[in-house]
């Protein structure tokens, strides 16, 4: 019987500062990644932000007052404080001088919606457009991306479970972009993130609920947090889409999202426009006894990878890409000059079902068991609590106050 020694408690305290730093510290996300900004308006909400041209600090914009930067041909960013321009320079900081603050962002070359983001921003040229970048505590990065992606009005459990899938692809993928001087996007490549905290505080209770909670695989490893708007009643294998296995991403069948909005569509798309595009890019066998008569008619009442056959070699996401459709999940017949699509679902498929997860939520099941409908076979991990851990035989917890044997 021992108590925790003071040289072992240090040890597990160091430990859980190194454990966490990657968790605490901020984020580097790069913003409005789909236009080539030259022109962007920062209006302050109230807070007050201070102002830097390279190493030149400018003093703070305060209440009601903005910041305008445009994008010059020598690849200098013009600073214009109001109306009065401060100079050329290679790179502009927006620091926050109290925790939390939030600025909106107005691009007016092109115009874009604006987009409210809390913490601080980093602005460098680039010869397309600026680089913009939010330099984001985690936390308010996962509200905005919650936020992004769930909207409002939801069930709190929803947004839990959005926040632990959310929070398990940030750890996994965070250098996704460090070549370009962030590390993840705003776009739905990466995760949506338009903007934050419009729809009240349930989100932001969510995340923090949450803190820490991440989702590993049976190796340990985080797994890859995959989800979807709607998969029509059916999941998706992972290299239906991707042409990678994933073992925890088998597709089942989701009772939950099959009569919600997304759960059903339609298209037509010209005959001739069907036909070329088989025959041209895979040499549909138009003459086959077998295969000519059904170009136009395709049966799908359970999920597949190709159209027909893995023989012909059509993956089911390459028509999906052309024709722009919801999903690889349809069936279609000809219908006069038409080729008739009847589609389930909005999404690659793979992974959570955003619209099922909601109605899960509505029947009171917790996001842990939200998850684990989704990822079977995965568990559900508090880094926080796992920092308190040390290996060496077998695992014991370091408390001071808890006697180990």
């Amino acid at each position: 019987m021992y108590f925790c020694s003071v040289k072992t408690l240090v040890a597990c305290i160091l430990f859980l500062v190194v454990a966490l730093s990657s968790y605490a510290q901020q984020m580097r996300i790069g913003v409005y990644r789909d236009y080539e900004i030259k022109k962007i308006t920062f209006s302050n909400n109230g807070f007050s932000y201070s102002i830097f041209g390279d190493s030149t600090d400018f003093g703070a914009i305060l209440a009601n007052e903005y910041v305008e930067l445009v994008l010059k041909p020598n690849k200098k960013i013009e600073l214009f404080i109001g109306v009065l321009s401060q100079g050329l320079f290679n790179k502009i900081t927006l620091i926050e001088t109290l925790p939390n603050s939030s600025i909106t962002l107005t691009p007016t070359n092109p115009i874009v919606k604006d987009r409210k983001y809390k913490n601080d921003f980093e602005i460098s040229p680039t010869e397309k457009g600026m680089t913009i970048v939010n330099l984001v505590d985690m936390n308010n990065y996962l509200s905005g991306v919650v936020e992004s992606e769930g909207g409002g009005g939801k069930e709190i459990e929803y947004y839990k479970v959005q926040a632990l899938m959310s929070r398990t692809y940030v750890l996994k993928y965070r250098t996704k972009h460090a070549k370009e001087g962030f590390e993840l996007c705003d776009r739905v490549h990466c995760q949506a993130y338009h903007s934050q905290l419009r729809f009240g505080t349930d989100i932001e209770t969510a995340v923090r609920e949450t803190e820490g909670i991440v989702m590993k695989d049976a190796t340990g490893q985080l797994v890859d947090a995959y989800f979807h708007a709607n998969c029509g009643g059916q999941t998706s294998e992972a290299d239906y889409v991707w042409n990678n296995n994933i073992p925890y991403l088998n597709t089942f069948k989701d009772t939950f999202c099959i009569y919600t909005k997304q759960a059903t569509w339609e298209k037509r798309v010209p005959k001739h426009k069907w036909g070329e595009f088989l025959v041209k890019r895979y040499n549909y066998p138009v003459e086959d006894s077998i295969y000519g008569p059904l170009m136009y008619n395709f049966n799908q009442s359970e999920r597949l990878a190709f159209y027909h056959s893995p023989i012909l070699g059509i993956p089911l996401r390459d028509i999906r890409q052309e024709f722009k459709l919801k999903s690889t999940f349809f069936t279609n017949y000809l219908d006069g000059e038409d080729v008739l699509i009847r589609g389930r679902g909005y999404g690659h498929g793979v992974g959570l079902c955003q619209e099922g997860a909601m109605r899960m939520a509505k029947y009171k099941y917790n996001y842990k068991q939200i998850a684990v409908y989704y990822f079977p076979g995965i568990t559900i991990h508090n880094l926080n609590e796992e920092a308190f851990y040390h290996q060496k035989g077998s695992m014991h917890l370091c408390n001071p106050y808890k006697v180990q044997e």
